[in-house]
Order: structure tokens, then sequence, then C-alpha cells
């Protein structure tokens, strides 16, 4: 399901794309993919985090993309979270960007 979210993504040039494997507790996962942790003492299902930091216009066609690409009608789709970026700073070189 991540892959398809990520191509469409990609194919309308969404910036700083970052994909990162988890794992969920909850009561919002799907229990057919549950697997047993001894480190976490209970159980999970492993998902895919997006972070992507974009332009204000950009918003809105970057969450349907998602909410299109990502439902399947089940348990556990996932949700998108928007927050202001109020600045970011180059590691590299030190520049410092705000809005």
């Amino acid at each position: 399901m991540s892959d398809k979210v990520i191509h469409a993504l990609k194919e309308i040039g969404a910036p700083r794309l970052t994909a990162i494997d988890i794992r969920v507790m909850g009561d919002e996962i799907d229990p057919h993919h549950l697997e047993i942790s001894s480190a976490h003492a209970g159980t999970y299902t492993t998902m895919v985090k997006l972070e992507i930091v974009c332009s204000d216009d950009q918003v809105d066609s970057i969450r349907d993309i998602i909410i299109k690409n990502a439902r399947t009608g089940y348990k556990g789709d996932g949700i998108v979270v928007i927050s202001p970026v109020d600045e970011t700073v180059g590691i590299r070189d030190g520049r410092l960007s705000t809005k």
C-alpha cells in the first residue's frame, strides 16, 4: 500500500518525502496483521509512516493523494496530520529558512 502512495506522491513532485518503517500498538490496528513482541510486551503491526515537508499551496493536493491511495476501508488505514513548520536549518551549510 505504501508503494502506491509514494509513487503517486512522486508523480506530483512531492518534496522532502521520508518513509519510515514503524511498529504500531493500540486498538486501531488490523487484528489480521498482528505480531507478538516480547520487547514491547504486547502485540503490534508494522506500518510505514510518511513525513512530507511542503509549501502551504501543496498541502491540499498531497493530503488528497494520500487519502485516495491509502484508503482500504479497513481498520488501521492511518491518519494524516498536518502541522506548520516554522523554520528549517540545513545541517551541511547552517542555512536558516523561515516561513
